[in-house]
């Protein structure tokens, strides 16, 4: 079962999991750039997921899937039960995070310090697996630390492909856990892209995708030469219209809707939200880059974000900005 579905899954292309960024309506606005583009929630706790409210955590539209839920934890009765609940929730995809390295992270015994203990991940991944049909998958560092050899790596990888892992997601750096802040870890250690690469050929079986340092289309698709997909994070966050370019680039069908369309469609999703109740706000987020590198950008993020709180429920704020870009097609 599981080996149909990750076949139905398109790897090439994915956007991140970012907290604080890829809610439910960043992954809506997404979805109406590209249908084919794999989404991933924030990283949720088992913690947060156990104790908190499930309906707020876990609730998605339909027209967002493919969803994958990134889950961060190490406890595998509480990895196993929050699975099976993402499962039921009609997500397609659940993985577990062993690349944070937030001090917050490690203090709860998950995130990128659980690649020092690659027979844990295999177990917490074995222990998801087994309650779940839905696909099992890892994101990764190459390494923590001074322990960033290949060989350390592969053993990771081997590790955990060994209690049947087949998809690994790998931010191609080395996560430094003291010394240098989650922002800073995302750009300070050098990008080692041959450490996927190698991993890649000498295990053809495994699906690989490629996360860190991907900017461009060019970026992205030369390593679909060496890996299945890429993932892309801050890249989409300043400029989302970059999925349809690289979705494009990629052959992954044609998409209809034009930037505009784009917006307008998001417009009447953020009239529906304000009707119940969430402010204009928390709507405007996802869309602060729609128009990156088009005159009038500026006007158009500034008036947003000054226009949106004061104005908590009156879309119409976003058509006043769009007035402010010179953009045709």
């Amino acid at each position: 079962m599981n080996a149909v579905i990750n076949d139905v899954i398109d790897r090439r292309l994915s956007v991140a999991p970012m907290l604080d960024w890829t809610d439910r309506h960043c992954r809506f606005f997404h979805r109406l750039i590209s249908d084919q583009v794999l989404l991933y929630t924030e990283m949720i706790t088992t913690g947060a997921l156990l104790n908190g409210d499930q309906e707020k955590l876990l609730g998605f539209s339909p027209s967002e899937e493919p969803v994958a839920i990134q889950l961060g934890g190490s406890n595998l009765d509480d990895l196993a039960t929050c699975a099976k609940m993402a499962e039921d929730m009609g997500y397609s995809e659940v993985n577990l995070n062993v690349g944070c390295p937030s001090d917050r992270v490690q203090k709860g015994r998950f995130g990128a310090c659980l690649m020092k203990e690659p027979d844990l991940v295999a177990d917490c991944f074995a222990a998801m697996q087994k309650a779940v049909k839905i696909p099992v998958t890892i994101k990764s560092r190459i390494g923590v630390d001074d322990d960033d050899s290949f060989d350390s790596f592969e053993r990771f990888v081997d590790t955990v492909s060994s209690a049947g892992c087949q998809t690994f997601v790998v931010h191609a750096r080395k996560a430094l856990l003291k010394g240098l802040s989650p922002k800073q870890n995302r750009s300070v250690p050098p990008l080692k892209y041959e450490y996927a690469y190698d991993i890649k050929s000498k295990n053809p079986n495994l699906n690989v995708v490629l996360n860190g340092g991907i900017e461009t289309v060019e970026q992205a698709v030369e390593q679909l030469n060496h890996v299945d997909g890429v993932m892309v994070g801050r890249a989409f966050w300043n400029a989302p219209w970059l999925i349809r370019d690289m979705h494009n680039a990629m052959a992954m069908g044609e998409q209809k809707l034009t930037r505009d369309e784009v917006l307008l469609a998001y417009v009447d999703y953020c009239q529906h939200m304000v009707k119940q109740g969430l402010s204009l706000h928390w709507l405007i987020r996802p869309i602060l880059g729609l128009y990156h590198g088009f005159p009038g950008n500026k006007k158009w993020k500034s008036h947003l974000v000054t226009e949106a709180p004061r104005r908590k429920d009156d879309v119409t704020v976003i058509k006043e900005a769009r007035d402010w870009v010179t953009y045709a097609g």
